[in-house]
């Protein structure tokens, strides 16, 4: 059975930490991201890691705030999140996918595997 169990996440004040993290199961993605999405807007790509060339890749706006982590051992990723500021409030949702490892606009259709999703505050 395939699944992904994020844990984490809560309310913070801007300028806080929070951490991030994601279980897989049932399978073994080659890359592990995490998308954001506020209700009413499009689903962001945040961070993604592969696997054995360990590539990561980020979204601009979390760039020096934010680190992806992904123990390939475990089968886990995890997002800190540094310095968190308003904007970066939304539903955090661990992805996986076998092929695809990005975060570009609209990389959100290539990803097959979502978890449930935790939500991030940011007062």
């Amino acid at each position: 059975h395939v699944q992904l169990v994020e844990s984490g996440g809560g309310s913070v004040q801007a300028g806080g930490s929070l951490s991030l993290s994601c279980t897989a199961s049932g399978f073994t993605p080659y890359c592990m991201a995490w998308f954001r999405q506020v209700s009413g807007k499009e689903r962001e790509g945040v961070a993604a890691v592969c696997t054995g060339s360990d590539r990561i890749k980020y979204a601009e706006s979390v760039k020096g705030r934010f680190t992806i982590s992904r123990d390939n051992a475990q089968n886990t990723v995890s997002l800190v999140m540094n310095s968190l500021k308003p904007e970066d409030t939304a539903l955090y949702y661990c992805v996986a996918d076998l092929v695809w490892c990005t975060v570009v606009p609209g990389a959100d259709q290539k990803f097959d595997y979502w978890g449930q999703g935790t939500q991030v505050t940011v007062s």
